[in-house]
């Protein structure tokens, strides 16, 4: 080089050359690059490599593009294995768009792109979760005559199964499997997960077999995902088989393998031996993370074990385990079910002892709970302080609060938090309207009722058929009748179609109106088309025909309930409670006892019908018997019967 006046080796020259990357003067180190490649006879390319690394560790991306660049406009012969190693250093450190402007420059003047480079490509689009554009570029790859190796195949069959798209995965699978690529055991697995992940056990276990067919051995990964999927099935047995078969193999089951099979017994209630499991897994080594901790304690608080809960968790945290929000919500929703709301409160606490800061769920966990034991001013305290805390409070936490202002008969609040939800921008369901619509009837509030459905027809949300059911039901409570049927036929009128609970709250309305023809047209238009009467619809018939004294059509119903739906305890008591007014305690008796051979397990109001009905007639010898043996059936008598038996009892008692 007579530049420099002396003698001096490629390698040198190549060194040298890493020096100038400061300067950006990319025509500077061309030129200096070019004498290399002179040095070298055109073979330059641990040049290329010394320089485009040497820009890539200055953070000199885009000069390290402009010099591949010119290299390439040069004339000079760049090796694709060279580029692929900085292509997948760009990746590697996430410069996706920057990597993606090399990919271009490759592909429009060379060197010509080989699988590697897509795949690096490929991979670096799935990670980024642009499956679109990984899609495109499988396309180009195909099209330019590039055969995808199995690489490929996996990256981009593993991308579109998180993605959820389902079928196109599994087209690509089959098109790989129709390659003369051998697949492995990590494109069998992602295809077992996948059909795992939506439930489909069966599936994923003929992959399984598939794979074994191909002469694939499965790994941990795989045994993992089956036993996840069986003890999401809740095949907890099976998933311990294959438990046994890993640790036959000469497998260590990883943590996760654990945590899948102690979550499927916890999720059966089977505390025992997921804890005896976790004792094993402690002794092999292994150092349980918060998740497991948190399947433990979930399974603990479904068993209503909040003692064993509490005490097994804080031991964790004592032991070094950091706590996060899902295991401290878990806590206050046990602790909340079992009403435990001072433990609730206490764990809340804890979580800013712990750092760990309360989230939407958190909230709206405990926030149901106070409500639910009427502690109404105790859920609208941590209500406004998730609002200072910046959170915006959805549809379910607002639902959550304005049915337990409801709950609590505090309409007015309910009313004033649906409007606190309209100016914060928040869209109420119709599962809130319904609530409050419901409560307003309750209360016998008839106009603010109304005006709140006549808002839901004008403005929306659409009213659904138990929108229209709560109003049908309110005016019928009101005695209203004549309104609910107005509002009957509206609905029939439009596209939201009444259903069996609604025909029943109407018949059920004329029967205690005593209308037994409008009660009978209604029933005879369910016999006739959709929707069918069930067991509540004849249950209210037979009870108006035994209140209006028409005993003949009450038996007819009955009858031809019998033919078509099996009676429960409550049409039995009805039936009976008809009997024994008009004094036929017989006939009474013979139901009560075939309501017992049919294996219904009659409740006190049963029993209690029977009993007054045989004081009624004088026949106190069986009213003692029947008390007797609700008493050996191991149900409690009501004040009403004691006071009833008694009575009979010292009236007898004075009549002789």
């Amino acid at each position: 080089m007579c530049k420099l006046g002396v003698p001096v080796s490629a390698y040198v020259l190549s060194r040298m050359l890493t020096f100038l990357v400061d300067s950006n003067c990319v025509h500077v180190i061309l030129d200096l690059y070019g004498q290399v490649c002179k040095a070298l006879r055109g073979q330059c390319f641990c040049a290329y490599e010394f320089v485009m690394v040497a820009l890539l560790n200055k953070g000199k991306v885009e000069t390290g593009v402009d010099f591949h660049s010119a290299v390439i406009e040069g004339g000079f012969v760049v090796d694709i294995v060279a580029c692929n190693k900085i292509l997948k250093r760009l990746c590697k450190e996430n410069l996706i768009g920057v990597g993606e402007d090399f990919f271009n420059v490759l592909m429009m003047g060379g060197p010509e792109p080989n699988v590697v480079t897509f795949s690096t490509m490929i991979n670096a689009y799935c990670k980024d979760e642009k499956l679109e554009e990984a899609i495109k570029l499988y396309k180009v790859m195909i099209e330019k005559g590039v055969s995808p190796d199995l690489v490929v195949y996996s990256i981009l069959v593993d991308g579109l199964f998180k993605a959820g798209k389902l079928e196109e995965g599994l087209r690509l699978f089959s098109e790989a499997l129709g390659s003369d690529i051998r697949l492995d055991v990590v494109i069998f697995s992602s295809v077992m997960d996948a059909y795992v992940r939506i439930g489909d056990l069966v599936k994923s276990v003929e992959v399984y077999g598939r794979m074994l067919k191909e002469g694939i051995s499965p790994n941990p990964v795989s045994y993992t995902i089956l036993i996840n999927g069986m003890c999401q099935d809740g095949k907890v047995m099976e998933a311990c088989g294959i438990f046994g078969q890993i640790v036959k193999c000469g497998f260590v089951p990883s943590i996760l393998t654990y945590s899948s099979l102690i979550d499927g017994m916890c999720k059966l209630g089977n505390l025992k031996d997921a804890f005896y499991l976790y004792e094993s897994m402690i002794k092999t080594g292994y150092e349980p993370d918060i998740i497991l901790y948190g399947v433990l304690v979930n399974g603990l608080c479904k068993q209503g074990l909040m003692g064993d809960a509490l005490r097994f968790f804080f031991q964790a945290v004592y032991r070094g385990v950091k706590p996060n929000v899902y295991t401290f919500n878990m806590l206050i929703d046990g602790c909340c079910r079992l009403k435990r709301l001072s433990d609730a409160v206490k764990v809340f606490i804890q979580m800013g002892v712990y750092n760990v800061k309360p989230d939407m769920v958190t909230y709206t966990v405990i926030i149901k709970g106070i409500s639910e034991v009427g502690r109404l001013k105790d859920a609208l305290v941590f209500f406004f302080q998730s609002l200072k805390k910046g959170f915006l409070p959805d549809v379910v936490m607002h639902c959550t609060l304005i049915d337990g202002c409801c709950k609590q008969k505090h309409v007015y609040y309910g009313l004033r938090i649906l409007e606190m939800m309209r100016r914060n921008g928040v869209s109420p369901d119709i599962a809130i309207y319904n609530v409050l619509i419901n409560m307003l009837f309750k209360e016998s509030y008839l106009e603010a009722a109304q005006e709140l459905f006549e808002q839901l027809t004008e403005s929306g949300p659409e009213p659904d058929i138990v929108t229209y059911n709560t109003m049908i039901c309110g005016y019928c409570s009101l005695r209203r009748l004549e309104a609910a049927v107005q509002l009957f036929q509206k609905l029939i009128q439009g596209q939201c179609k009444p259903n069996a609970i609604t025909c029943t709250i109407l018949i059920d309305a004329f029967c205690k109106e005593g209308n037994m023809d409008d009660a009978m047209l209604m029933f005879d238009k369910m016999r006739e088309k959709d929707p069918e009467p069930n067991l509540v619809t004849y249950s209210c018939l037979i009870d108006g025909y035994f209140k209006s004294e028409n005993m003949k059509s009450a038996f007819e119903l009955h009858e031809e309930m019998l033919k078509n739906i099996s009676p429960n305890r409550v049409s039995y008591s009805i039936l009976m409670d008809g009997l024994c007014k008009r004094g036929l305690t017989e006939r009474a008796s013979l139901v009560f006892h075939c309501a017992i051979e049919r294996g219904l397990l009659l409740d006190v109001i049963a029993y209690g019908i029977l009993i007054r009905g045989y004081c009624k007639v004088g026949r106190m010898a069986e009213a003692l018997i029947l008390y007797g043996h609700m008493l050996i059936s191991g149900i409690m008598p009501d004040a009403v019967i004691q006071r009833t038996i008694t009575e009979h009892i010292l009236e007898a008692d004075q009549q002789k």
